[in-house]
């Protein structure tokens, strides 16, 4: 066992190390003095392990601090994260466990992280060469259907909450579940101008098509997804029509490209389908390995498909399939409305993306294709502070004369 092991970490340095050497010089400058924001990261799952330390360097899942350095990543959105099975008091108890995780982790580690909480605390953060913590919230489950509970969450440093998981809520339709409320009910719209005023992102990744519109009619402020992709290449409910990707633009929003294999190929995605014995295999071994562990089965289950993929046993999906995804997203919805959303630590990463360490690939690979070096920039995080900014505006401008629902 412990030389296979070895042989994994072996052959994943070794991979590093000759896409560390295709990354030119220019592109390094480029990244390293940029503002780098992901929108998407699950890594919140380990926290609540107490041998878990984010502080050193890991040979498993895909984020810690030294390889968030390593990669010239400014920013983390740490997603707070429970199934959407789960409702009431006990989803809004694991909701705020996890939130404390988050601060918790921050308050140990405070020469490389700051907890941080608009555009500006994450330009500071950068100039002080420390790493921007931010929270979001993956489900309005979490909330309890009490826009108290919303507030809170907000006093306590969560900048966006997505709208729905994979199950519908009470007031809000999923992409992945059969429709009950026709898209948000009233009080689904009340939460969505209750997260304008409280200067929320409203994230629109999860939800139903008809959801999607019906935010957009409803809010006064951008909204952005935070962790989706094209569905025009890969048609997964959970990626955007291009008509989304442009009315999310009209909007002013931005979408955030997801990694996971499944949502950047179709070739994956059919497999997949069509050989439901490899998913059951897969299962089951994460199972063997991890029990009921929740982050460990999210951790085990990326690296056990990638080594599926690498025997071929599942298509091979490179990580170039993401510069795929955002430059078509760019060509239909406009350089001012794409960003990065990896959901690194929640699903399984292309080959050659194995980690946060990976991401000056990307900057490699848009100065390749010709883009600019403010274009770049805009993609990495300057597209995402946009955001930031104007949902604070909007916020800024409500606060004074507005009433908050019951």
């Amino acid at each position: 066992m412990h030389r296979v092991v070895c042989l994994i970490v072996c052959l994943s340095l070794g991979a590093f190390l000759m896409a560390a050497d295709t990354v030119s010089e220019q592109a390094k400058k480029r990244h390293f003095s940029s503002i780098v924001i992901d929108t998407h990261d699950d890594t919140t799952q380990r926290l609540l392990d107490p041998q878990f330390d984010i502080s050193k360097r890991h040979t498993d899942g895909n984020v810690d601090v030294p390889r968030m350095r390593e990669g010239g990543l400014t920013a983390l959105f740490f997603s707070v994260w429970i199934s959407g099975k789960i409702m009431g008091a006990e989803a809004v108890k694991q909701a705020l466990q996890q939130i404390d995780a988050v601060r918790e982790t921050v308050r140990r580690d405070p020469n490389d992280l700051v907890l941080s909480t608009t555009a500006a605390a994450i330009r500071e953060a950068k100039k002080r060469n420390k790493i921007a913590t931010l929270i979001g919230v993956e489900g309005g489950h979490m909330m309890g259907n009490d826009l108290a509970v919303l507030r809170t969450f907000a006093a306590l440093g969560v900048r966006y909450m997505t709208l729905t998981h994979m199950e519908n809520n009470e007031w809000a339709d999923s992409s992945t579940a059969k429709p009950e409320h026709n898209g948000l009910t009233d009080f689904g719209k009340d939460v969505v101008r209750e997260m304008n005023r409280i200067g929320m992102i409203v994230d629109v990744s999860h939800v139903s098509d008809k959801t999607f519109y019906d935010v957009l009619a409803t809010s006064k402020a951008p909204v952005f997804a935070s962790h989706s992709s094209c569905r025009s290449i890969c048609n997964a409910a959970r990626n955007m029509t291009d008509d989304m990707i442009r009315d999310l633009a009209k909007n002013g929003g931005v979408i955030q490209i997801n990694y996971h294999v499944g949502f950047l190929s179709q070739e994956f995605r059919d497999y997949e389908s069509a050989h439901p014995d490899v998913e059951k295999e897969i299962s089951a071994e994460v199972k063997k390995r991890c029990g009921e562990n929740e982050s460990c089965t999210l951790v085990a289950g990326d690296a056990l498909v990638r080594e599926f993929m690498e025997a071929g046993k599942l298509p091979k999906v490179d990580w170039t399939k993401i510069i795929e995804h955002i430059d078509h997203a760019v060509k239909v919805g406009g350089i001012d409305h794409v960003g990065l959303g990896s959901d690194f630590d929640g699903a399984v990463m292309p080959i050659g993306m194995q980690d946060v360490t990976h991401l000056p690939q990307i900057t490699d690979a848009l100065l390749k294709k010709g883009y600019s070096e403010s274009d770049i920039r805009k993609i990495l995080g300057e597209n995402t502070l946009r955001v930031l900014s104007e949902v604070e505006r909007v916020s800024h401008s409500q606060n004074a004369n507005a009433n908050p629902p019951k």
